[in-house]
């Protein structure tokens, strides 16, 4: 692929002066168009060492507006990014909506170089591109603009461009011993390169091969076709105002659906004694079990999803009450915030990720997505229906990346959720956890009902499981989510062993 270019083409100055100035005057309105329009552009370069990465970043930015751009220098992950799946890292330096984000290397990195110094096994490399294949789609589908140039040099000018930087005492320090190691085994680089850009070319995020002996050149064919990608989704989302109307929510499962609620007997109970019997035993459990995760840097995440006054913060608190706190953290998510909806939904969840040997508690997730969300309109039908492929890929990544996740639907009865309801109303201390939404939800059961057994069918996979809990009687269901939790720590640490 990468030997069909034609590397001897150039470009003369004065011709080079003149698309130069017109492209950057193009790349700037493009800038105040994409800020108008809430556009968010991620432009990735990648290429040899010493291909005119950096003096292609530096021009380009020199004539835009410096607010609306942030150019992210990729090196090797530090020791805080490390305790994270490979991605975690790049959802941090995503672009909000309307501002531009170059990275200057990127997640390709780790199919590159990781691959040339055996920091990443060739089994592995599959799942890393179908990872990375995901991300972008994800990205693309949710209305970001992505242009993706790789910078290509012969062996002669790679080796010629290296032994400049290290004679010239300004440009020394740019020269690493893995740049050398690239020159020293070119072809093989090469091939991986070639093998990345094969299978990592989509139709939501195509490569843009790049002739770079001559730095004109180059410098014009990536401003021409990141003028032109810009263009053409600013272009896209200009004539795209008219949106399919949403159709009315589903209100019952379709005969060919598995009613997964129903097949939960509500009426399992255990007495308070045995309760508390059980419960002492199986937390002292979970409190061994913690030392071990850290010791063998095990991440745990354990998210909740479930009816209003099913139980939740119950079980979370039986759940804590002998860890140590230092080593779990319990997020709570409630509606996005206006920072979060410059974003793609699952960018505040990646950010809260637990480190490797600790334990997250998610108090609601990402299934808000597929569930209020959903019944309430808040985002497109469109928008839902394509979120179960973007959860189950987001779960398959940290499940890959060595977490236990252990996901949980507390169910109760209509009959015991205004009960509960009706407690609460009366009681004082408890009188500030019913709100109008809740009752407006309840009104709603029977499209949260298919929607939660939808999302079940859809999501319910061999890495990540669903756990149905009853939750009419709260000791049993306090002490089924412990056991859950410690059943699937030990399963994981049999695999460590």
């Amino acid at each position: 692929m990468l030997d069909i270019l034609d590397l001897d083409i150039s470009l003369d100055k004065t011709t080079y002066q003149t698309k130069i100035q017109d492209l950057m005057r193009q790349l700037h309105s493009l800038q105040t168009q994409c800020w108008r329009q809430k556009l968010p552009v991620v432009v990735v370069l990648e290429g040899w060492a010493a291909a005119g990465k950096g003096g292609l970043v530096k021009k380009i930015t020199n004539y835009m507006d410096p607010r609306g751009f942030a150019v992210h220098p990729i090196l090797q992950p530090s020791l805080e990014e490390q305790k994270y799946p490979i991605l975690w890292r790049f959802w941090q330096k995503l672009p909000p909506k309307g501002k531009i984000s170059f990275f200057y290397h990127s997640w390709y990195t780790h199919v590159l170089e990781d691959r040339l110094f055996k920091r990443l096994s060739s089994e592995d490399v599959p799942g890393m591109m179908r990872d990375i294949n995901a991300f972008e789609r994800q990205l693309v589908d949710d209305g970001v603009a992505i242009a993706k140039f790789w910078i290509h040099l012969s062996r002669k000018e790679l080796k010629s461009r290296l032994k400049k930087y290290a004679a010239d005492e300004l440009d020394a320090w740019r020269v690493r011993p893995e740049d050398w190691q690239q020159a020293k085994n070119y072809h093989h680089y090469q091939q991986l390169a070639e093998e990345m850009l094969i299978y990592t070319s989509t139709g939501a995020a195509p490569w843009t091969l790049v002739e770079g002996n001559c730095r004109r050149w180059a410098k014009v064919k990536v401003l021409s076709q990141l003028v032109a990608s810009i263009s053409a989704v600013l272009s896209k989302q200009a004539t795209n105002q008219f949106t399919i109307p949403n159709s009315p929510p589903q209100s019952q499962l379709l005969s060919t659906e598995p009613d997964f609620l129903a097949q939960v007997d509500l009426n399992l109970c255990l007495e308070q004694e045995e309760y508390k019997q059980q419960l002492r035993r199986i937390q002292v459990k979970l409190h061994q079990l913690q030392l071990q995760i850290y010791q063998h840097q095990i991440p745990v995440l354990v998210l909740f999803e479930g009816w209003d006054a099913a139980g939740k913060g119950g079980a979370i608190k039986r759940l804590t009450d002998t860890l140590d706190p230092r080593s779990y953290k319990v997020s709570t998510f409630a509606a996005p915030t206006k920072e979060e909806h410059q974003y793609h939904y699952l960018w505040r969840f990646w950010r809260q990720l637990p480190q490797r040997g600790t334990i997250g508690i998610f108090d609601r997730s990402w299934y808000g997505r597929v569930l209020v969300e959903r019944i309430e309109s808040f985002c497109s039908d469109r928008e839902w229906q394509r979120a179960y492929q973007e959860i189950n890929e987001f779960e398959a990544m940290v499940t890959g990346a060595g977490y236990v996740l252990v996901k949980f639907w507390l169910h109760i009865s209509p009959e015991e959720q205004l009960q509960r309801f009706e407690q609460r109303k009366n009681d004082p201390f408890k009188h500030y956890k019913l709100t109008e939404e809740d009752w407006r939800n309840r009104e709603k059961w029977s499209l949260y009902e298919v929607a939660i057994n939808q999302a079940i069918a859809r999501t319910s996979t061999p890495a990540a499981p669903w756990t149905v809990i009853a939750g009419n009687d709260k000791y049993y269901a306090r002490l089924s989510v412990i056991k859950t939790v410690v059943t699937a720590i030990e399963r994981q640490l049999k695999r460590c062993k």
